[in-house]
């Protein structure tokens, strides 16, 4: 009798928010994936209709907590393109250096706190910092450097509150942008002194072709514009976004999911961007890059650490060019009057591809709203993974099997909020189903 097991994990861990897993397994063949993303839907696209435009930074910031960042500034460049407005280059580096806060502190939060305990073999981050402290220590340390960049600029860490269409409220004095460059030197320092040891982690082989989508602004690695570009030939203005990729309702997602116009599944995130921007990084993040061969290993998912890795190296370099080339007596803003229009803009969220459409009138009120967010893009390529993964790996018992499956979930690093829960297991074999608690908190 062929052997069957269906194997449930009703809230993941160590992601942002309520997710869970289902794999049904039938002899040697997973004949059922499904990635379930069960939080409630926040309905943000609806409650901005009505509001002026000039909220609509504040207002989407709170979507997210790790990157509200990357939601403020979609939000403002879309505004701006409704409105025809276009700002000034010091303004623009102001609003790369506030992302690379904001880069800064997630991938490192994701990276060691979240990530690195599942090719070590621990269930968290603090068991990992019983036998590695120094590598925690110095994560929370970059970390704080990039928070503060984020407080800076923004006004605070969470939620920042200086954003506003046209640019800033206020841009601090210079002495403090200098006070702060000395900290990020010293975690470049820090965070590339442990090269070796992320280089050394057990990194499970597996290959996937699935195709890469970025931006590409062609002259700087991209965060806050460009034009779309996959490994497989797109290459469109924003505004095409819609023409290009479609999201879809699955019953099993209370979030809409990405996919492309042919119905094939696509990846975004910084394997993405490392492999469409790799000329683009900044010395350091490209030796580190070369040194590791990113590229060459970009078909195995849970090589997405080193990118992640990468990247900060470069957000750290980067924030420190634009501090260096701080203009004097930068204006913290440019007027924007509403007109009635149709605004497209996509950034780089640290997770991938953020993309918001926005409809205003003539008297500034928002009538329409569009945000795809990069996991609901990113759905069909982890439930394309799981499947490869599962089916190479059916010889291991249950537990350690849906531990596999969510350290491969967890390559995404997926934002849907955060929450922290248990993990309860259900295992289905030959149709009979018996429970099995794993009793392990893992979450932040």
């Amino acid at each position: 009798m062929t052997e069957s097991r269906t194997i449930t994990v009703d809230a993941l861990a160590r992601v942002e928010g309520e997710g869970a897993l289902h794999l049904a397994i039938e002899g040697n063949r997973v004949t059922d994936v499904k990635f379930r993303i069960v939080e409630p839907p926040r309905f943000f696209e609806a409650f901005l209709r009505g509001r002026h435009f000039a909220e609509a930074p504040d207002i989407t910031a709170r979507i997210c907590g790790i990157c509200p960042v990357a939601y403020q500034m979609s939000a403002v460049h879309a505004m701006e393109s409704a409105c025809g407005v276009t700002v000034p280059q010091p303004i623009r580096a102001l609003r790369r250096l506030l992302y690379c806060g904001e880069w800064i502190e997630s991938h490192v939060l994701h990276a060691f706190l979240l990530h690195i305990p599942d090719f070590l073999g621990y269930p968290d981050a603090i068991t990992l910092a019983g036998d590695h402290p120094d590598p925690v220590k110095a994560a929370l340390t970059v970390k704080k450097a990039g928070n503060a960049i984020v407080r800076l600029l923004g006004g605070r860490e969470i939620h920042p509150v200086n954003v506003k269409v046209g640019g800033f409220y206020t841009i601090p004095e210079r002495a403090r942008f200098d006070a702060l460059a000395e900290d990020l030197g010293a975690a470049l320092d820090l965070l590339t002194g442990y090269a070796d040891w992320i280089a050394a982690l057990p990194y499970p082989e597996i290959r996937r072709d699935t195709p890469f989508l970025a931006l590409r602004q062609g002259a700087e690695y991209p965060y806050c514009d460009g034009r779309l570009v996959s490994t497989d030939g797109i290459d469109a203005p924003v505004t095409d976004y819609e023409r290009v990729i479609e999201e879809v309702h699955v019953a099993h997602s209370t979030a809409l999911q990405g996919r492309r116009l042919d119905g094939g599944s696509y990846l975004t995130g910084p394997m993405a961007r490392v492999v469409l921007n790799a000329d683009l990084l900044t010395p350091k993040a490209k030796a580190l890059a070369d040194g590791w061969d990113v590229e060459a290993h970009a078909t195995n998912p849970f090589r997405s650490l080193q990118a992640r890795i990468v990247e900060t190296v470069f957000a750290l370099e980067e924030a420190l060019a634009i501090i260096a080339a701080l203009a004097p007596d930068t204006e913290p803003s440019v007027p924007v009057s509403p007109q009635a229009g149709v605004g497209c803009a996509a950034t780089e969220a640290p997770r991938g591809l953020l993309y918001h459409r926005y409809e205003i009138g003539a008297d500034g009120l928002i009538t329409a709203a569009t945000i795809v967010p990069p996991t609901s893009q990113n759905q069909q390529a982890i439930e394309a993974d799981l499947r490869v993964v599962a089916e190479g790996a059916l010889d291991l018992d249950d537990l350690s099997l849906r531990d596999l499956c969510e350290h491969t979930i967890r390559n995404y690093d997926p934002c849907i909020s955060c929450a922290t829960h248990f993990l309860t297991l259900t295992v289905d074999r030959k149709g009979r189903p018996r429970a099995v608690v794993p009793s392990r908190l893992r979450g932040r």
